[in-house]
């Protein structure tokens, strides 16, 4: 399959707004500015995004920084698997279009958005991140806070660029980092979420680029530890054109093993039975069953979006590039199918 892999450091766009190199990286090799694309202020779209998910205590939590455009979208999310119950809370901004200043790299800079109701900081220092929340009112007139810590030492990331066919200027740019040991904890209604590194990780989503209308998108993640040793992987589809390269990817110990195709195999019956995800390559073969469906749906006429974001716990086989077969069995993780007009 094809799998061109970006090695060189260079600027991300051509002069005239294209992709300068589709394909993928284990860093942010291409570098990004805001300034060279060549489309509206209020097509772009920047987003830091981390989910922080403890095995061991079975919650999660997810905080959003972005800005799309003609509409900033701020939240966070708590997860308690063991009810199960969900809760996600988000301010909308009117048109940022800019103005939050996100980074144009996710190795340095912080991400930072403040208001009456909400003060978000993600705050990048050498090896580590911190995720700091307090969001006012969150439910019931209650505080959700959090002070969260993700250690990340030198490994591999997921990077992506691809085009859109039916546009030019459109472009995705996004990194995954995986398997960044958690600590620290969130408190909600007197109660706290303590996440212990032996076994809770944290991903970011890190997204930059100008995207088409509509779309249709899969992505799933999840980390583990494996007798020591940190597992993660991050598959999808549907981010524009891949003829250059899936974000299919493992990671085991800091390396990354690229993977070919991966396919969502979603039940006609709904999205909380039983799934399965296949792989052209034989090399990701599991089995997922949910247990929360995180389902939000928006129709605004303009901007639409239909989302199911479902927790669950994944079990089955990864290959690694050498042949080594690594058995999973009830990983805590995500796979979504998300459908947007915006």
């Amino acid at each position: 399959m094809r799998n061109h892999e970006v090695t060189r450091v260079q600027p991300l766009l051509k002069p005239d707004g294209t992709l300068r190199e589709p394909g993928w990286s284990k860093q942010l090799y291409q570098i990004y500015d805001r300034n060279a694309i060549k489309a509206p202020k209020f097509r772009i779209k920047e987003w830091d995004y981390y989910l922080i998910l403890s095995e061991k205590n079975q919650f999660g939590v997810a905080l959003t920084i972005s800005d799309d455009g003609y509409i900033g979208l701020q939240s966070a999310t708590l997860l308690d698997f063991t009810i199960p119950w969900e809760h996600t809370e988000t301010i909308l901004n009117v048109a940022p279009m800019g103005k939050f200043k996100l980074p144009s790299t996710s190795a340095a800079g912080n991400t930072v958005y403040h208001d009456k109701r909400l003060d978000m900081e993600f705050r990048v220092s050498e090896g580590k991140r911190r995720l700091i929340c307090n969001f006012k009112n969150f439910q019931d007139g209650k505080t959700f806070s959090c002070d969260i810590t993700l250690a990340q030492p030198e490994m591999d990331t997921m990077v992506i660029a691809t085009p859109w066919k039916e546009k030019k200027t459109a472009f995705y740019y996004n990194q995954k980092i995986n398997c960044m040991r958690a600590s620290g904890k969130a408190t909600f209604d007197g109660k706290e979420y303590v996440f212990d590194p032996a076994t809770d990780f944290g991903t970011l989503d890190w997204g930059r680029g100008v995207w088409t209308y509509d779309n249709t998108w899969y992505w799933g993640s999840g980390n583990c530890d494996l007798n020591g040793h940190a597992f993660g992987f991050n598959i999808g589809y549907g981010f524009g054109d891949t003829a250059a390269a899936s974000e299919n990817i493992l990671f085991y110990d800091g390396v990354a093993h690229k993977l070919d195709d991966v396919t969502f195999n979603i039940p006609a019956s709904g999205y909380t039975d039983p799934w399965t995800f296949t792989s052209s390559d034989g090399r990701f073969e599991m089995d997922f069953v949910p247990i929360i469906d995180r389902a939000a749906k928006i129709d605004a006429k303009v901007i639409v979006s239909d989302q199911h974001q479902v927790f669950g716990r994944l079990s089955g086989k990864a290959i690694l590039d050498d042949g080594t077969v690594l058995e999973v069995k009830d990983v805590l993780c995500f796979a979504e199918d998300v459908h947007n007009k915006y």
